[in-house]
């Protein structure tokens, strides 16, 4: 089995650059990424008024401010060299500066660098120094020399720099981190209401097969599938926020305007005040499969002929119902246990955008529209790996507790 898992740690490498390969090419590809963006919103700045795209803004903008765009944005490379610095295996650029031949140039950190003629860089104040950290290059713009230089070093995911956002222009990270505990609360709210409700009434449904209870339960449940969460969400929203109806609950947020000023035990009730609804509507939809998984897995163990033979041995029906089959039949349910780790980031950005809630659906869904690409990518690799992992974790639980399964 330790070789199994072993393969399966070592399958998660391809398997992560498979994912994250394919999901940067297509949005980097994308028709309207941050360049033409940026080129538009320069040419309409100029008074351009043409409905061309970015070729006509390239039209307006001198060359060497495109080149200089196209540098910012990383487009001045090839895709595979684009996606290979993402990964932070090749060096990037990670400051860059236009110089002039023997003249001073303040670099940051109160530091001065001097390129000169015979295109070394030295300390300006230590001309002895040689800077070999820093490259020089000689670029042609318009028939005129104009020289840049730059440092390279290794930074991508690798390395643990996921990028600054080019919408909010603070390092992904924070706004990531920002965000976390608003998910991790509403997907585990979530994660535990589904359980209990949904184990609790499969196995009703189970018991009480083909009764009243179970097909009005069956109805109320695909009903509420059928339903996706945020329209759920904009029902219950008029009905229990608006003065309407029955205004109980705030009509929007994650938390009070004084919720800072609170004490402990009221920022907890503060919480759960408002995430009443937004948990309803999200976990509604998936009471359905969660139900009837464990409804099904209960009914195929109780036609097993172990538990008849339990039966004819006169134990009683609660003990073989609670004991016997209730331990084989959760195994699909926990089966799933290792994909607990996708509460991280449980979340809706049309649930998110209903309720007014600031979270990780609605910072990337925002990310995707600007094409902010350093928060999708982060977004992107969180929820690869929480997968890969997740999947890991499943199968290890399920062969703990099925004594039957063994991998090899």
């Amino acid at each position: 089995m330790f070789d199994y898992f072993l393969r399966r740690l070592l399958l998660t490498i391809p398997t992560f650059i498979g994912c994250t390969l394919v999901v940067f090419i297509i949005v980097q590809l994308a028709p309207g990424g941050p360049l033409e963006t940026q080129i538009q919103n320069l040419r309409k700045g100029g008074g351009e008024t043409s409905g061309n795209s970015s070729i006509a803004g390239e039209q307006t903008l001198p060359p060497q401010a495109i080149e200089e765009l196209k540098r910012f944005y990383g487009f001045d490379k090839p895709l595979i060299v684009r996606y290979l610095i993402w990964l932070g295996v090749w060096k990037r650029e990670a400051e860059t500066y236009n110089v002039k031949i023997n003249e001073r140039r303040l670099v940051g950190n109160g530091k001065s660098i001097l390129v000169k003629g015979d295109m070394t860089i030295v300390d300006a104040d230590n001309l002895a120094d040689v800077l070999d950290q820093w490259n020089v290059t000689a670029e042609n713009v318009n028939g005129k020399i104009s020289y840049r230089v730059y440092r390279e070093e290794y930074s991508g995911i690798l390395t643990g720099n996921f990028g600054k956002s080019w919408t909010y222009r603070k390092p992904v990270i924070e706004l990531i981190k920002a965000r976390m505990p608003v998910s991790i609360q509403f997907g585990i709210i979530g994660f535990i209401l589904s359980y209990t409700v949904c184990v609790y009434l499969g196995i009703q449904k189970a018991l009480r097969h083909n009764s009243k209870f179970d097909f009005f339960s069956s109805t109320i449940v695909f009903i509420a599938y059928s339903i996706p969460g945020w329209a759920l969400g904009a029902v219950i929203l008029v009905l229990f926020c608006t003065e309407s109806f029955f205004p109980i609950f705030p009509l929007g947020g994650f938390e009070d305007k004084f919720y800072n000023e609170l004490s402990f035990f009221d920022k907890i009730l503060d919480r759960a005040y408002h995430f009443v609804l937004p948990t309803i509507a999200y976990t509604m939809s998936g009471f359905a499969s969660l139900t009837m998984l464990m409804k099904n897995s209960l009914l195929d163990n109780l036609s097993q002929d172990y538990i008849r033979t339990a039966f004819a041995k006169g134990i009683r029906e609660k003990r073989v119902i609670w004991l016997h089959a209730m331990r084989n039949s959760i195994i699909p349910i926990g089966a799933n246990i290792g994909y607990l780790f996708g509460v991280l980031l449980a979340s809706n950005y049309l649930i998110e955008k209903v309720f007014v809630i600031d979270g990780i659906g609605m910072l990337t869904f925002e990310a995707i529209l600007a094409r902010d690409y350093p928060i999708v990518f982060c977004y992107t690799v969180i929820s690869v790996v929480i997968t890969l992992f997740g999947s890991i974790i499943s199968d290890l639980v399920l062969s703990l507790i099925d004594a039957r399964i063994r991998f090899k």
